[in-house]
């Protein structure tokens, strides 16, 4: 109810009163009240004016269930939401969910990650109240093989999500960063839990780097944050629910072929590396290619110097740039 009062708030060009909320909640003034006070108590700044109700005034960067749930315009994606103030990780907490028995759509966020993971278990952590962390469990009637495209349709959403929430514009580094001015935003982690061949669940999870003002010296050359790259503080639940409304929409044209047949053309201009020289690392091993794009399965085609096109699969390898991370 807490969720739905904010949401009200919200909405309202003005004072809202609190029979109009009442009514429109099936509340009494009495509930409406408590859940004001509460929301109070969590940095939200309420005005209150007799005969003319409430109106939220300024609202904290929080990452709370009632924050992302009064931003959230999603069909199933996120209906289910668990929002915590610290985790191990993301994934981990989707994974015991699913253990539990947490059903289709169900998202965990939390405001601070110690120990979240990338792509070939490097590390990904979350410093509080800067960055978002997110993990949304999907229990799709899919051939296990087709499962690592869904990356690639978290990548397009991340990407429209950033775009349309704060006006910057980013590319993807293939198959699962986002990339602002040539340094890393995001990164995102696809896992899958298989019985007898078949999908059991998906585990997808991201981080963006959101509020974060500067870097480590190490870290500095290759990954930057919407607020270095805005010039201004990003409101957090807002993304958050953008990510999910956008992947809602990117995952529904997946189910209806399978494939990224509806999205290569839309990913392959996004993409950072298209037409340029790459160095693809397997193992210990680097060769150099020229990057030609995605093909419908999200594999990346590759051209060597005989002009000969190969494709490359994303569990296989690393992609750079030349001179660098991209």
């Amino acid at each position: 109810m807490k969720s739905k009062i904010l949401k009200e708030l919200k909405n309202a060009d003005d004072y809202i009163s609190g029979q109009q909320l009442c009514e429109r909640l099936g509340v009494s003034r009495t509930a409406v009240w408590k859940h004001i006070k509460a929301l109070r108590a969590e940095g939200y700044e309420i005005d209150s004016v007799t005969n003319k109700g409430y109106k939220l005034m300024m609202e904290p960067d929080l990452l709370t269930k009632e924050e992302v749930a009064s931003c959230l315009h999603t069909k199933w994606l996120g209906k289910d939401l668990y929002c915590y103030e610290t985790m191990d990780s993301t994934n981990l907490e989707i994974r015991r969910l699913a253990e539990a028995g947490a059903g289709h759509g169900t998202v965990a966020i939390t405001e601070e990650q110690t120990m979240g993971k990338g792509r070939r278990g490097r590390s990904w952590l979350a410093e509080a109240g800067a960055g978002i962390a997110m993990s949304f469990l999907l229990k799709p009637q899919i051939e296990a093989q087709n499962s690592s495209m869904l990356t690639l349709v978290t990548a397009l959403a991340v990407n429209e999500a950033i775009c349309e929430t704060t006006g910057i514009r980013a590319k993807i580094k293939w198959p699962n960063d986002i990339i602002v001015n040539g340094k890393k935003i995001c990164g995102i982690l696809t896992e899958m839990s298989l019985q007898m061949d078949e999908i059991n669940y998906i585990v997808v999870g991201l981080g963006i780097n959101v509020n974060i003002d500067h870097f480590p010296e190490d870290l500095s050359d290759k990954a930057t944050s919407l607020q270095i790259e805005g010039g201004r503080k990003i409101k957090r639940a807002p993304l958050a629910a953008k990510v999910l409304e956008c992947f809602e929409k990117y995952y529904d044209m997946f189910l209806k072929t399978e494939d990224l047949s509806m999205l290569q053309d839309e990913y392959n201009k996004l993409l950072v590396h298209t037409d340029q020289k790459i160095k693809v690392v397997r193992g210990s091993k680097e060769e150099i290619f020229l990057s030609r794009g995605i093909n419908h399965r999200g594999e990346l085609l590759v051209e060597d110097e005989d002009g000969k096109v190969s494709e490359v699969s994303s569990g296989e390898v690393s992609v750079r740039g030349i001179l660098g991370y991209v």
